[in-house]
């Protein structure tokens, strides 16, 4: 059964390659435009063996980790913090609010010009992209804890910090990782779509640069690196994640994002 399972999920994957080998193989549609699954696969081993894909994956890598560590840190302390003072939450609603409906994209000519052109630009866009997920999710999740739940620790005389740690945690720590993997995700795509615009190194940078040059299938080895290392990175993720929650408290399936890559929290 375990087998049988882990096979459906190669169904989708299989026949979009067969589709684009069908298509490629009957010339129907130009090299320069969808390049074959062989001169794809030939350019993802040149630059592997070149050396070029692995400084790339560095790069946006790096970045990614960096931004969404702090978007992490960030999101859950603001996220609690305003949960417990309302009124602190109230004074600061505007302009988080401006900053989470403004795509972090249409920000990068001030952060460059603000933080230079290194590698703060690349994180501040990756940190502004996954905070507000991390954030509204940490928020909710602490002002959703069952009231009754709460009455039950009064009862029992806990202390503000055991009310906090044997009932407030434990009940909010889904909603909590469920932001933090969204948060990821919304992180990792901005960071590539800066670095099609100011970088010069990083895995959207190797694709911007194979697109001006006409090299499809570079860019169609990027786009797949991309997509690999991002699910790899959300499975890794989920599994850290879990094992930081009961079985019984495991966060719940992610909703479908309804917003751009790039648009950087969800509605």
């Amino acid at each position: 059964m375990f087998k049988v399972k882990n096979a459906l999920y190669a169904i989708s994957p299989l026949v979009l390659l067969a589709l684009w080998t069908a298509v490629t193989a009957s010339d129907a549609v130009p090299a320069i435009l969808l390049p074959s699954p062989a001169a794809v696969a030939a350019a993802f081993a040149a630059l592997l063996q070149s050396g070029d894909l692995a400084a790339h994956v560095l790069a946006s890598g790096g970045r990614a980790l960096t931004g969404f560590a702090l978007a992490g840190v960030s999101g859950v302390a603001l996220g609690l913090w305003f949960s417990r003072a309302p009124r602190a939450e109230q004074g600061a609603h505007v302009l988080l609010e401006c900053l989470r409906v403004t795509p972090p994209l249409a920000m990068i000519p001030l952060l460059i010009l603000w933080l230079g052109i290194g590698e703060a630009p690349k994180i501040a866009i990756v940190f502004l992209s996954g905070f507000f997920p991390i954030y509204l999710n940490t928020l909710t999740a602490f002002r959703s804890v069952d009231p009754r739940l709460l009455e039950v620790g009064a009862s029992l005389d806990f202390s503000r910090e055991e009310t906090f740690r044997l009932i407030m945690l434990p009940a909010a720590m889904p909603d909590i990782l469920t932001g933090l993997r969204l948060g990821f995700g919304y992180s990792w795509r901005a960071l590539v779509g800066a670095e099609l615009i100011a970088a010069s190194s990083g895995l959207g940078y190797l694709i911007n640069e194979s697109g001006e040059y006409l090299k499809t299938d570079c860019v169609f080895a990027g786009i797949i690196t991309i997509a690999v290392l991002g699910i790899a990175a959300d499975w890794a993720l989920s599994h850290l994640l879990g094992l930081l929650t009961p079985s019984d408290r495991r966060p719940r399936p992610m909703p479908t994002p309804m917003l751009t890559p790039l648009d950087g929290a969800p509605h």
